[in-house]
């Protein structure tokens, strides 16, 4: 079976929610998650913590705040694992409902080692 990553920027850039919306929103897309456990398909899941900077470590170790450029990643993101990417797109068409905003869709290469 193949990996995919289903994910959508955050700071404004895809969900657009009113305050009133957003528990909703919350709700709803945990219920896609909850129905993605229960099909054992899902894989790993959250949001990128946008007010903790990110860091670039370098081989020795050291670490600096500069980041690999066009790599600023925020919002929240699934990985499911499912048998052809037809049913990776259901999923993604699922947490875009519940979300409210379209959702990327990229499948990981397949690794023997991973």
């Amino acid at each position: 079976m193949t990996k995919y990553l289903i994910s959508f920027p955050g700071k404004g850039q895809a969900m657009n929610l009113t305050e009133e919306e957003f528990p909703i929103v919350v709700a709803e897309s945990h219920a896609v998650i909850e129905e993605a456990k229960a099909a054992g398909v899902y894989v790993f899941g959250g949001g990128i913590a946008e007010d903790i900077a990110p860091v670039l470590v370098q081989a020795d170790g050291s670490a600096g705040t500069d980041i690999y450029p066009g790599s600023d990643i925020t919002g929240g993101f699934t990985v499911l694992e499912v048998p052809t990417r037809a049913e990776a797109e259901q999923w993604a068409a699922k947490i875009a409902a519940a979300c409210r905003c379209a959702q990327e869709l990229r499948e990981f290469m397949y690794d023997p080692a991973s």
